[in-house]
């Protein structure tokens, strides 16, 4: 038997010493899942050179990551839903650590491209469960603070991951960071799974099962949360354009050496996203006591903001200029970054948040991998200045269809489960 969809959220059982350290380790799981992931490309150049790998082969790296990744999160956010939530995410680790070590033996574009899909499959099965655990063991008013800091760890995963990457690489040892990168998650595995297997069974961080419905149902029957699957993808493309091709970008823009060109890239934005989210989750949380839509209303704000960023971060030529448009996007993206699934959990109902998380990460990826893809497509033809431009228009886009949903949709949608 399942709960009804109008179900009040779970309050939380545990305490709030236990809740933050269980999302102070979930979050040195999630800086893992992203070093790995992104590690990658920072070194195209070395795998063009030593694996003969074509541009469309180096931007099917992240594209084919992002489309079986995207594919398993609706599947990984059920089996969430249905089974236990930290057991998952102990396995996601294990799996996603074991194929970034057997990343490092790749010999061929073929094989790199299939282990970058095992990557994707492994990963799915975390953020799904992880996001969930989070926002079940804090309060509605401290959700987007909590899952907020929680995905500060990709943030920091993101830098590093490029970093190590870049500067492996730059000393002829793109292989062993991968080796590194995998032991490294195969040894938290340890006191990760030993944290977790102490919080009683009955702890309503696990919520109440969702039984033999399929979540999808409910799901598709609320309009705000539809509108975010729409928005959603609008944003993360904007994302991996930027994660995937703009150390590239930069390296044969300003000719800066591999490193160096991965650190400005990633390190002048991410750490103006890591602010971002600290002040969007702790401001809409604020704004929560007087608009129950305060999520949404970062989420629309943040992609007007982030679009001048995105033409800027194309067309400037100074890389002082690419810096700061780099900074400004970091900042402005950051506020909404925290919020996105805590304005889907105010509208879905609370046995189902797994698979709200999981749909929402399948309809991001499917888009966003065109990102990697096109960008090798159409970096000799259009330019990657072409493709940030033309999304750019695409956030402005995004966030008038979210301030309609705010104005029509969204009161209707919350009341129906609160």
């Amino acid at each position: 038997m399942t709960n009804s969809p109008t179900s009040p959220s779970p309050t939380p059982t545990l305490d709030n010493r236990s809740a933050f350290v269980l999302v102070l380790l979930m979050w040195g799981a999630y800086f893992q899942n992203y070093t790995d992931r992104q590690a990658v490309f920072a070194i195209f150049p070395i795998l063009r050179e030593e694996l003969g790998m074509s541009d469309t082969q180096l931007g099917l790296t992240g594209s084919i990551f992002l489309w079986v990744y995207g594919l398993f999160c609706p599947i990984a956010g059920q089996i969430a839903d249905r089974c236990s939530k930290r057991a998952m995410v102990v396995w996601s680790l294990a799996l996603w650590s074991l194929v970034s070590i057997g990343t490092g033996f790749a010999q061929s574009a073929f094989v790199l491209l299939a282990l970058r899909a095992a990557m994707g499959i492994s990963e799915a099965l975390y953020m799904p469960a992880a996001i969930a655990l989070t926002a079940n063991a804090y309060a509605p008013e401290k959700r987007s603070r909590a899952i907020s800091f929680l995905t500060t760890a990709q943030i920091c995963g993101t830098v590093g991951g490029a970093w190590f990457g870049g500067w492996m690489a730059q000393r002829g040892m793109w292989r062993e960071a991968f080796f590194v990168l995998g032991g490294t998650g195969l040894l938290y595995a340890y006191p990760y799974y030993h944290y977790l297997r102490g919080i009683n069974e009955e702890a309503q961080v696990e919520t109440k099962k969702s039984g033999s419905r399929f979540a999808v149902g409910d799901l598709v029957k609320v309009p705000t949360y539809l509108l975010l699957c729409v928005a959603f993808p609008i944003f993360v493309f904007g994302l991996w354009l930027l994660y995937g091709w703009l150390p590239s970008f930069i390296h044969d823009k300003f000719g800066l050496d591999l490193g160096d060109a991965a650190f400005v890239a990633t390190a002048y934005m991410q750490v103006a996203t890591l602010v971002g989210m600290m002040c969007g989750g702790t401001l809409a949380d604020k704004l929560y006591r007087v608009t129950k839509a305060s999520r949404l209303w970062m989420f629309a704000v943040s992609l007007l903001l982030c679009a001048p960023c995105l033409w800027a971060l194309g067309y400037t030529e100074s890389l002082m200029a690419t810096r700061i448009a780099a900074v400004g996007f970091g900042l402005c993206s950051g506020l909404c970054i925290g919020n996105i699934f805590p304005a889907a959990f105010e509208v879905v109902p609370s046995n189902t948040r797994a698979s709200a998380v999981g749909i929402l990460n399948f309809c991001g990826a499917v888009v966003s991998g065109f990102a990697p893809l096109l960008g090798g497509a159409w970096r000799q033809t259009l330019g990657i200045e072409f493709l940030l431009g033309g999304t750019a228009v695409a956030y402005v886009v995004g966030a008038g269809l979210l301030m309609l949903g705010i104005k029509f949709l969204f009161m209707r949608d919350y009341e129906r489960i609160h």
